[in-house]
């Protein structure tokens, strides 16, 4: 029996997807904050990829200066509402907690971040503004999490900064692909509309760079370029079947329910194939838009998964089930899905071998594949002199983000091969800082 039925309003979606980490109201984040201990050494900020001092904007939640506060994450943060929301806090900051030690419920810096952030945000408070132009301009392909971050340290500079995305709206994966449970649409366009405020750079929507002419132009008009682009659709796994309706991609699923979640495409019985993040989040939020059975296998072990812990038990906390040492072989069906068929497998020097004649079926009518994202390599194959690694990641200096092609710079999932969202906002800020130290020397 499920436990969620298949939601037709509004209402309904929203109590299905409610926030798994909800704003603290003033009370609340008052009393959290007393709890900090205010180490001298800051665990906590030391597992943060962008370095917020953590303990000072705790002390000033406090001391009631909510502003301060905020002031304190974006100094490090440009994402910092949509971190403290979808940042795996629980091995992050919250993971490094000396709380964990004694046995005691880490502080709850993530929602503390996001009480102090969306407080500026709703009102519209003007916390930075840019410096004045100097005279350079610079080009930022896509407005994700690494190029929105490098587009606002940019303009910190004093640069021009127009950003090229393909896609309607901004913030990529921080839209496109974070469950719905959480972090809501509207939480993730309203920081972007803040941030463009704050720091003034121009986003044109629905521009895709993509031809070697198009590039070319980028270099002749802007004095350097980054490269926030992402990943690519779902890898294929090479096996009979994909073709069939109802076998989709899990960034595509989630794209949909994001999108238009009512109109998403979810069966009866659905399997879910990998042993990602991502696959934890298109079983849950198959399981919580009305399907009866949700069955998640994955190749491997349960402990060799890729995914958090705690994203798989919150799969599970909505009857998710789940099947290890399994790996597909066949989508059958005329023409829609109708099973899957696994093989079943063991380990053997760290690998996943087949075990012959253990092959089995499980019956559903949709199949979604987890199974990463492809690289962007003929994208950069189309930039003279960039330099990918076998792996289809883009090749960066690790200190400037600077490409093997000087004018470029590289930041996000098209540099890291698909990271957290901090992971992103971090290296684009830092990207950004590559920038202004080439065009300061470039003369």
């Amino acid at each position: 029996m499920a436990e969620f039925q298949r939601p037709t309003s509004e209402q309904e979606l929203r109590q299905h997807f409610e926030q798994i980490k909800p704003y603290m109201n003033p009370t609340m984040a008052y009393y959290e904050s007393s709890r900090c201990l205010f180490c001298y050494d800051a665990p906590c900020v030391q597992a943060c990829p962008t370095g917020i001092d953590i303990p000072l904007f705790i002390r000033q939640i406090h001391t009631k200066n909510v502003e301060g506060a905020a002031r304190t994450i974006y100094s490090s943060n440009y994402f910092g509402n949509i971190c403290g929301k979808v940042c795996p806090t629980e091995v992050l900051c919250e993971g490094a907690c000396v709380y964990n030690h004694q046995q005691v419920k880490p502080i709850e810096i993530g929602r503390l971040q996001s009480f102090a952030t969306s407080s500026v945000i709703n009102t519209q408070k003007q916390l930075f503004r840019p410096a004045p132009d100097n005279g350079k301009k610079v080009a930022v392909v896509g407005a994700g999490p690494s190029g929105i971050s490098c587009a606002c340290e940019l303009r910190a500079h004093g640069y021009e900064v127009t950003v090229f995305e393909a896609r309607d709206y901004p913030s990529g994966l921080a839209l496109y692909g974070c469950a719905p449970y959480k972090v809501t649409n509207q939480d993730v366009l309203d920081e972007v509309t803040w941030l463009q405020q704050q720091f003034g750079f121009q986003v044109h929507y629905g521009q895709a760079i993509q031809t070697p002419e198009q590039w070319q132009e980028l270099e002749s008009d802007y004095d350097a370029i980054f490269l926030g682009t992402g990943l690519g659709t779902t890898r294929s796994l090479k096996i009979p079947g994909e073709d069939l309706d109802n076998c989709f991609g899990a960034t595509e699923f989630i794209e949909q329910v994001k999108l238009n979640p009512l109109q998403a495409k979810v069966g009866k019985q659905v399997v879910v194939i990998g042993g990602g993040n991502t696959a934890m989040d298109a079983a849950s939020e198959s399981a919580r838009l009305g399907a009866e059975e949700v069955t998640l296998v994955y190749r491997r072990s349960k402990s060799a998964m890729g995914a958090y812990e705690f994203e798989y038990d919150l799969a599970k906390s909505v009857g998710v089930k789940g099947i290890f040492n399994a790996v597909p072989v066949a989508i059958l069906g005329e023409s829609q899905v109708s099973a899957v068929r696994f093989v079943k497998t063991q380990e053997d020097e760290g690998r996943a071998a087949v075990i012959p004649g253990s092959e089995f079926e499980i019956a559903c009518d949709v199949a979604i594949l987890a199974t990463g994202q492809s690289k962007m390599t003929e994208l950069f194959s189309r930039i003279p002199g960039l330099i990918a690694d076998a792996q289809g990641r883009v090749v960066v200096n690790p200190a400037t983000r600077q490409t093997a092609h000087p004018k470029y710079f590289a930041g996000g999932d098209a540099v890291n091969g698909g990271a957290e969202v901090v992971n992103a906002a971090a290296e684009g800020k830092m990207a950004a800082k590559g920038i202004h130290e080439y065009l300061q020397f470039s003369e």
